[in-house]
Formats: C-alpha cells, structure tokens, sequence
C-alpha cells in the first residue's frame, strides 16, 4: 500500500482527504501542525505529501522548504492545498516548489486523478 502524509488542521478536509485516499489505496499518516509534521520526518518517507499551505503555527511554504533540503524527501511529491484561489495563487506554489495544487473546497471527482498525475510527473 502507498503512503501519504496529509499536514491538515482541519477535521473535515482530512476526514474526506483520507477518505478519498484511501479509497484510491494509500494509507495516510496525518500531521495538524508544525510540530506533528516534525514527527512525521523521523519516519520511513512516504510516497506522496499533501500539505495545507494555512496551518496555525506554521506557513506551509516553511515546511516544504524543510522538505526539500532533506535529501530522502527531496523527491516525494507535494501538492499543496489550499483555500488560497485566487489569481496566481496556484502559480506561486508550484514556483516554490510544489507538484501540484488542490483549491479547497476539494473537487472529489478531480482528486484522485491530480494526486496521480502529479506522483506520475515526480518518478521514483
């Protein structure tokens, strides 16, 4: 089974993200925060990231920086989501490095095939 991390304060968009995922065959470990997605870096890494880009204590740019310096992250997809629509939003996270990006409210009949193309796009 595949491996996501979700970085999502948010109890309903991560009970439909991982419902989704799930759904789709990935097993979904959960960060709220900062500090849980600390956590989530002492582990064997994962195939795929979806990181909210609006936590509490964190900006989510920061900790796709922390992921990208890491040599065995370094090539883990991220895909960004985010309630940050508006022009140029989308542009401005895949410029910093994002894989892809997912506006909330999630488009449940879309998700699946972003997260596919964009692990697809990323290779081993």
């Amino acid at each position: 089974m595949r491996r996501a991390w979700v970085v999502e304060d948010n109890d309903p968009n991560f009970e439909l993200v991982e419902f989704l995922l799930a759904e789709a065959g990935w097993a979904v470990e959960r960060a709220r925060d900062a500090a849980e997605f600390s956590a989530l870096l002492t582990r064997e890494p994962p195939e795929l990231v979806l990181l909210d880009m609006n936590l509490p204590d964190a900006a989510g740019l920061d900790l796709l920086a922390d992921l990208r310096r890491r040599a065995d992250l370094a090539r883990v997809p991220v895909l960004a989501i985010t309630a940050h629509a508006m022009r140029g939003d989308r542009e401005r996270f895949l410029a910093a490095g994002c894989d892809g990006y997912l506006s909330k409210p999630i488009d449940t009949a879309t998700f699946v095939r972003t997260i596919e193309e964009s692990v697809a796009r990323r290779g081993p």
